[in-house]
């Protein structure tokens, strides 16, 4: 665990990683990443957001290479302009301490289409010189000409670690976890994981005069209940429902459909359409890595859910 830097209030940054061994990845990514050592690949990092994608660039660029580089946020610079410009610009020269120059392209999924075979173009013009290090939550929206300039790699964290992590951060904030919520605490990580931004977030949000208070089970069976009964009755009311309620879930629909696969595990329904209802909420799951819209595809999927029901 590395010691908390001056981030005032802000648990998430004070306790962001700066070495390898501080990330919580799973073991087959840190084998690949503790072989870097003075030169690297073009390297594109992939997972849901929240998983290291940016933190694990960093670390790269300023413990193990400790090199000059360019930093873009691609969602915010998206158009071809960055590519010709402000990359080219800083790619083309060689580094004054003679090492590789490195270009972090954060959520570079955000490039436009066009940018994307700008970028192909000038990775190859100036592999002499540089480096790219992209990021993206969405493979499939990266260009397979850049994907195959790249060595892929998509960042798992291990539940057990980021559970032990959170609770370091606790343990070093003088946070007291009394036994009513040691449970709640780890279901609390559970229902956000992988995203371990949030997760910190949450947990500081829980904190009370130097005490965690989780004051209900992640998972609101009041609302998952709410949500069961409109499925069995009429599963277009359950929309206006979840979004006058939006609040109790953040409105994070993959976690609201994962807390109610398990509350279907739990009841009284004819085991064949129990089945084939968790198999239909795992495939919206599944789907919802590729929309941009999730509250759509939960509908679409409580939908299908009442016609299982009711077939």
């Amino acid at each position: 665990m590395n010691s908390k830097i001056d981030f005032k209030g802000i648990w998430c940054e004070a306790y962001r990683p700066t070495k390898l061994n501080e990330l919580v990845l799973d073991d087959a990514s840190l084998r690949v990443l503790n072989q870097i050592k003075d030169e690297i690949p073009n390297l594109l990092f992939t997972g849901a957001p929240g998983t290291g994608k940016t933190t694990t660039a960093r670390i790269i660029v300023n413990d193990i290479l400790k090199c000059n580089y360019l930093y873009i946020n691609a969602s915010d610079e998206s158009g071809i302009d960055t590519i010709r410009y402000k990359i080219t610009n800083f790619a083309q020269t060689k580094s004054f301490d003679g090492k590789v120059k490195v270009i972090i392209l954060d959520e570079a999924d955000g490039l436009t289409s066009q940018a994307q075979q700008a970028l192909r173009n000038t990775m190859e013009s100036f592999a002499k010189y540089c480096r790219f290090i992209l990021t993206a939550n969405y493979r499939h929206k990266i260009i397979p000409a850049l994907q195959s300039r790249c060595q892929s790699l998509e960042l798992k964290p291990v539940i057990e670690n980021a559970v032990k992590r959170c609770y370091n951060i606790l343990q070093q904030e003088n946070v007291v976890v009394e036994d009513n919520q040691k449970k709640k605490f780890v279901q609390l990580v559970k229902a956000y994981f992988p995203d371990l931004r949030k997760t910190i977030n949450e947990l500081q949000k829980s904190v009370v005069d130097g005490k965690l208070y989780i004051d209900t089970c992640v998972a609101d069976n009041e609302l998952l209940k709410g949500v069961f009964e409109g499925i069995k009755e009429d599963s277009l009311k359950v929309r206006k429902y979840l979004i006058e309620n939006e609040d109790r879930f953040q409105g994070d629909y993959d976690t609201l459909l994962a807390n109610l696969l398990d509350y279907l595990y739990e009841q009284s329904i004819d085991e064949l359409k129990k089945k084939q209802m968790i198999v239909e909420i795992a495939e919206a799951l599944y789907r919802s890595a590729f929309v941009i819209d999730k509250e759509i595809g939960a509908f679409a999927c409580l939908v299908k859910l009442e016609q299982i029901y009711k077939s």
